[in-house]
């Protein structure tokens, strides 16, 4: 307890009462009693620590603890003075009044994420890797030995690019597994992709300029943009990724455009190398910026993956987004963006302004993970492990299920998407499944309000996390609930 925070605070409210030490000290503490602030049981400041503490006579605290004790607020213990438990009523905070003095800003309306801390472990939630799968110890041993060259002059916050190790290591894997063109001042250390796309509507966007964004697409690039006020064009995903027309370039020229193309996010299609050369060409004419977030790349289960778009030309108007989130896990909190090389001064200073950047050893540690090889090894591990359950899962819809949905985008990444055949809703499958412990998204939560929602009517299935010998089972209690709802018809 803050003492002199509590009495000055108390003293500024009551300035033109014209208390005594004494009487102030007094009821101070007999209103933080009252309210809560002091909790019953707990034990107040010593009378001689009080006196200094406050630069006040001892006897006037003497005089403020008695009568409290008189009172009944106080009792005298072995240990010292305690407030009283006499069973104070509690006092629940004042309602907070509605209306326009406490809305929010428009720009955020509509923006919302479940809780969802407590479902990261059921079947089926998407995002989330197979945790009980990683290296643990492998990875203390890269911590420890981190926290080990750590020193006071990494105590404080680090460079606004994050600290060289990572940047380095990070550079060296995308030039040999995705064939990005970087060197070390193009990376840029984030907390995570969310962070990521946080910046670039910010850096990069002016407020009210246009975005492209896949629909259906990810909800978090969408909630990035709408709060940084930028205005948002829904672009068609087909089964070579975004399929923007050539009239869309004219009619609604944007600033920014937002792809997935290794793993379209949610449907996951992969966007073909003739759209990635077309983007980019595209791009370059009208001054446009690609944000390119690679999700999902490091899981291709069907073939060799494409590169980069990133790296498909020496100018490509592209910053390159990754995240260590599904790689490694989500409370890592490291990611990266890797910017045109024409623009890493520029960003340098409006960058520091907008982010801080800190957790040196754990951003040494992933150093050390990647560049001993642990990471390549986890990935190569991983991509066979989900392969395996991607089979699994799809062996399961189409046997048990394959008369109400249908399966597609299955190439890579660490989910599946099935439209639904059947004559329900998504939405009332999904809230039918997590009452049965499955966490099933509908389809049409990730589209834009403008999209026909009928056309993706479906389910988005992650199977990262779930175990091959137990998919069978999963599947049959969701045939069970879809069952339900044909019967009730």
């Amino acid at each position: 307890m803050d003492y002199a925070l509590l009495v000055s605070t108390y003293a500024h409210e009551n300035k033109e009462r014209g208390l005594t030490q004494q009487r102030l000290l007094y009821e101070c503490l007999r209103h933080a009693i009252l309210d809560g602030r002091l909790a019953q049981g707990s034990r107040l400041a010593a009378t001689r620590a009080l006196s200094e503490e406050l630069r006040m006579a001892r006897n006037s605290v003497l005089y403020a603890y008695e009568r409290l004790a008189d009172e009944g607020f106080v009792v005298a213990t072995r240990q010292g003075s305690e407030v009283a438990r006499v069973g104070l009523p509690r006092r629940d905070p004042a309602p907070v009044a509605e209306g326009p003095d406490v809305a929010l800003a428009r720009r955020v309306d509509g923006l919302h994420r479940e809780r969802v801390v407590h479902d990261e472990q059921k079947p089926f939630r998407l995002g989330i890797p197979a945790l009980d799968e990683f290296p643990l110890g492998a990875w203390r041993a890269s911590l420890d030995r981190a926290w080990r060259t750590v020193g006071p002059q990494h105590l404080g916050y680090g460079n606004v690019e994050g600290h060289p190790a990572l940047r380095h290591a990070i550079a060296e894997h995308l030039k040999v597994s995705r064939g990005v063109r970087c060197e070390i001042d193009q990376v840029f250390i984030t907390d995570g992709t969310q962070s990521s796309l946080d910046l670039c509507a910010r850096l990069f966007a002016d407020v009210g300029a246009t975005v492209w964004l896949e629909n259906p697409g990810y909800n978090g690039a969408r909630a990035a943009f709408r709060s940084a006020g930028l205005q948002i064009v829904p672009m068609p995903v087909d089964a070579d990724g975004i399929a923007p027309g050539a009239d869309d370039w004219r009619r609604v020229p944007p600033k920014l455009i937002y792809v997935t193309p290794s793993h379209q996010y949610p449907l996951g299609s992969v966007l073909s190398l003739e759209r990635r050369l077309w983007l980019i060409e595209h791009a370059r004419q009208a001054g446009t910026w690609i944000i390119e977030d690679d999700y999902d790349s490091e899981f291709r289960h069907d073939g060799p993956p494409l590169p980069a778009v990133q790296g498909l030309a020496a100018d490509a108007p592209v910053i390159y987004l990754g995240t260590f989130s599904k790689t490694m896990f989500p409370a890592l909190r490291l990611g990266f963006m890797v910017v045109p090389a024409s623009l890493t001064a520029a960003i340098r200073s409006p960058l520091g302004a907008l982010a801080r950047r800190g957790r040196p050893a754990d951003q040494i540690a992933l150093a050390d993970f990647i560049d001993s090889g642990l990471y390549t090894r986890h990935l190569r591990r991983m991509r066979r492990l989900y392969a395996e359950r991607r089979n699994a899962l799809a062996d399961a819809l189409r046997t048990q299920l394959g008369g109400m949905l249908t399966v597609s985008a299955g190439a890579g990444g660490m989910h599946l998407s099935a439209q639904l055949t059947a004559p329900v809703a998504d939405v009332d499958v999904c809230a039918a499944a997590r009452g049965a412990g499955l966490i099933v998204p509908p389809l049409s939560a990730y589209c834009l309000p403008c999209v026909d929602i009928a056309r993706y009517n479906g389910l988005a299935l992650g199977y990262a996390g779930v175990p091959a010998e137990k998919i069978d089972g999963l599947v049959q209690q969701l045939a069970q609930i879809l069952e339900s709802f044909k019967a009730n018809r």
